[in-house]
Parts: C-alpha cells; sequence; structure tokens
C-alpha cells in the first residue's frame, strides 16, 4: 500500500544494517536519475520551443538568447523590425519557452480588424451594448488570461484604444464594452510593429506613456539582407518542411544565387 502511495520501496522486520544501506544506496541513485531526467527534459523542450527560430547569424544568436533570458518574465516585450522578419514567429518562441507555455497565446492584428471592432474583440462586450449585441462576447484579454496576448502591427492602434489598454496595462483588469464590472487579467502582453513608433510619437499619432508600457523588453530583428548567412538555413529548413513526398536538394550554385 505504501508503495502504490509513491514509497520507492519497504523493509521488513527484523532487518540488517546493510539490507538498509543497499536500499538507500538504490533510493539515492533513482533520485539522482530522475532528477537529471527532468533536467535533460526541460532543456530538450527549451530547445526544442526554439526551432521555429533558424539561423546562425550573430543577429539571431542574440535573440536566441534574449528570448531565453526574458522567456520566464512577465514583461511586456515590443518586437520590431520590418514586415516578412518573423515577428509573430518570436513572440510565439517568447511564449512558449516561457512559464505561460501552457496557457493560451492569442494573437490579434490591430490592422485587420475595423476599429469600430477591435475594442469589442479585445475587451468583449454585453448583450444589447450596441446595435448586433445580442449575446455576451468574451473579449481576447480574458481567452488569453495567464497567457500571453500577442498585439500585432500595435502602431496601427486608434488613439482611443491606446488610452483603455494603457488603463489595462496600469491596472491589470479590463471592463467589456458596455459593461459595469471589471474583470481582473493576468496576460503577458507581447506587441510587434514595422512602424517607429517614435516618430509617431512626435507626429502626435502615438502615446508615449504607452509606447513606455509596451517597450519594457525591445526586440529588433534584422532583415535577411543583414544577415545573408542565414539565407542556406532558411532554404535548406523551408525545403525540409515541403518535401511533396520527392527528395530534394538545392544546388550549390542555387544557393549562391540565393546569398
Amino acid at each position: 500500500e505504501a508503495m502504490r502511495a509513491g514509497a520507492f520501496d519497504y523493509v521488513t522486520k527484523p532487518f540488517k544494517r546493510d539490507e538498509i544501506l543497499v536500499v538507500l544506496e538504490r533510493a539515492s541513485e533513482h533520485r539522482a536519475l530522475r532528477d537529471e531526467n527532468k533536467r535533460l527534459r526541460a532543456a530538450v523542450d527549451r530547445t526544442k520551443s526554439m526551432g521555429d527560430l533558424q539561423g546562425d547569424s550573430p543577429a539571431m544568436r542574440e535573440i536566441y538568447s534574449l528570448v531565453r533570458r526574458v522567456a520566464d518574465s512577465s514583461s511586456s516585450v515590443l518586437i520590431t523590425g520590418e514586415s516578412g522578419t518573423g515577428k509573430e514567429v518570436v513572440a510565439r518562441t517568447l511564449h512558449f519557452s516561457g512559464a505561460r507555455r501552457n496557457a493560451p497565446f492569442v494573437p490579434v492584428n490591430c490592422t485587420a480588424i475595423p476599429e469600430g471592432l477591435l475594442e469589442s474583440e479585445l475587451f468583449g462586450h454585453v448583450r444589447g451594448a450596441f446595435t448586433g449585441a445580442t449575446t455576451n462576447k468574451t473579449g481576447l484579454f480574458v481567452k488569453a488570461n495567464h497567457g500571453t496576448l500577442f498585439l500585432d502591427e500595435i502602431g496601427d492602434m486608434p488613439g482611443s484604444l491606446q488610452s483603455k489598454l494603457l488603463r489595462v496595462l496600469q491596472d491589470r483588469e479590463i471592463r467589456p464594452v458596455g459593461g459595469t464590472e471589471s474583470i481582473k487579467v493576468d496576460v503577458r502582453i507581447v506587441s510587434a510593429t514595422h512602424q517607429d513608433l517614435r516618430d509617431k510619437i512626435a507626429r502626435g499619432e502615438f502615446r508615449q506613456d504607452l509606447y513606455y508600457r509596451l517597450n519594457v523588453i525591445p526586440i529588433h530583428i534584422a532583415p535577411l539582407r543583414e544577415r545573408p548567412e542565414d539565407v542556406i538555413r532558411l532554404a535548406q529548413v523551408f525545403l525540409e518542411r515541403h518535401p511533396n513526398g520527392v527528395t530534394k536538394q538545392i544546388s550549390d550554385a542555387a544557393l549562391r544565387r540565393l546569398t
């Protein structure tokens, strides 16, 4: 019964000193192996979680190092870089490498949702809040609770919503559109933009206080033209992911042209 409840072993009376020592030695080895197995599993999980980030350039190695250092933090992250550099890939890797990996990762593109609907998407709404609101709607902040909310193209967020997002970051609670009760949320905010938010601040198009709330941990992704040594690695990865049942190979001449 004790072993079914989790005991490693048991000793019957009367027992000998050597018998006790053997059992203790085996238990100690078992514990050491179990701890080592946990450590290796954690290392393997962390290695796998970087798998979607590809490249051996110094710029990419710096991103790997930064992601590992801040993955378990709850501080806001702002990812910058040109369109197509992989900002969402970095955001997903950051989430699935950290302590929130078992909670939701919820992405939202701030340019893909009309301004009039974005507030409802983020914070939810109650029935009757506006024309067409026939039922209560759960917002993305609540859906991402204990996880990560990825706000892509944050630079295009309307000014009216910027102030409401700032309040959420300060108070850690949201209020659905038309609602009277606030809801506490525990969400890590990771945002991304291809724009220079400091220029938008200078033009009065983006709140400076919100910028500092979002830019606690900055991550910049260099364009591929600034790290051509990653081209070959990326080409090989894309080829492996899309074999179409045929063994394919990129010639040296083609790799030179791609680089």
